[in-house]
């Protein structure tokens, strides 16, 4: 069953405005909410990184109905995973059923700012990823756990206060590597939409594949999650010029490999043109032709949809895209 959720733009907006527009989404529809657990924002006004796990408990007291959890999470350096696991296990022993764990290797923003380290190459954030993941399933599912990794060490380690089930661990993976240890570890994959479809095509969702034989496990055993970078309003010219929000997600890897600081990453930002900015975004104002801007990556199998809208009116978004957009996509892939 196909699913449509919200991103919770935790970078421009403070966390109590932010858990308003959360509530508001699961009264028009949405079926999840995720957010990201950033320390520093990407731009430095006007930014905010909120607490993501305090967030998330705040929002799991305000909604019923909605999957919760981190889209994603680091849980290797500003972390230990111990801790991850202590954190989303008291959310899922809170929250039965409701809760998912969003993880990636992270980015240098968020991790040499806060502990002072020197940004390691991907070799060494893969292997604590990997660490990480094995190590918070078994302190969901045994008693006592020493693990003995070449990143992580625990002794006798218990958690007390954890979910009756391990909370789902999706795995974020941009390249294929990390998307084979989606499929071989994780309960689901995450990328984000925008970026060229043989990415998804021919690398990350074939790597998922592989991922999955190599463990023995069915295809249909993980879920497909995908970031939709959306900005949808009746005034093209508004659904344009809200992108520039998020105008940091149109610096390639290149440009933006090693920078640190919010304030230079805000500058390279805005030295865009508003046309590259635009275009990592489905930008529309056409239910009809928005949907059809969609319905490839659902046909490529991804079965977890996450919008996130750059504009500064998410209760505009939030609203519009329930009544016009969602009953399309649930009548059309039903």
């Amino acid at each position: 069953m196909l699913k449509l959720g919200y991103k919770a733009s935790a970078e421009q907006f403070g966390p109590r405005e932010l858990l308003e527009f959360a509530v508001i989404s699961e009264e028009v529809g949405f079926d999840s909410v995720v957010i990201s657990d950033h320390f520093q924002p990407w731009k430095h006004n006007d930014g905010h990184a909120p607490y993501s796990f305090a967030w998330l408990g705040a929002l799991g007291e305000r909604t019923s109905r909605v999957i919760i959890g981190t889209s994603v999470v680091t849980p290797t350096f500003r972390y230990h995973p111990s801790v991850v696991a202590q954190a989303i296990g008291t959310l899922g022993a809170l929250y039965p059923g409701r809760v998912m764990l969003g993880v990636g290797t992270g980015e240098s923003l968020n991790e040499v700012p806060a502990i002072g380290i020197k940004w390691p190459p991907f070799k060494e954030r893969f292997g604590r990823l990997r660490e990480s993941v094995e190590l918070m399933k078994r302190l969901w599912t045994e008693e006592r756990v020493t693990f003995e990794g070449e990143y992580y060490r625990t002794e006798n380690a218990t958690i007390y206060d954890r979910p009756e089930q391990p909370v789902p661990i999706y795995i974020a993976a941009s390249g294929p590597t990390a998307a084979r240890l989606a499929g071989r570890l994780g309960d689901g994959f995450i990328c984000t939409s925008g970026k060229a479809p043989e990415l998804y095509s021919k690398t990350l969702l074939p790597n998922v594949e592989t991922g999955l034989e190599r463990a023995g496990r069915d295809s249909d055993s993980i879920e497909r999650m995908i970031e939709m970078k959306v900005s949808f309003d009746t005034d093209m010219e508004r659904a344009i010029q809200d992108t520039r929000h998020w105008a940091a997600l149109a610096l390639s890897p290149e440009e933006k490999v090693g920078v640190e600081d919010p304030i230079e990453m805000e500058r390279l930002a805005e030295a865009l043109p508003v046309e590259r900015v635009a275009s990592r975004w489905i930008v529309s104002t056409d239910p009809d032709g928005h949907i059809e801007k969609i319905a490839p990556y659902i046909e490529l199998g991804f079965t977890h949809l996450v919008f996130h809208a750059p504009g500064p009116d998410q209760e505009r978004f939030l609203r519009l895209y329930a009544e016009q957009v969602l009953p399309r996509l649930r009548e059309r892939y039903s």
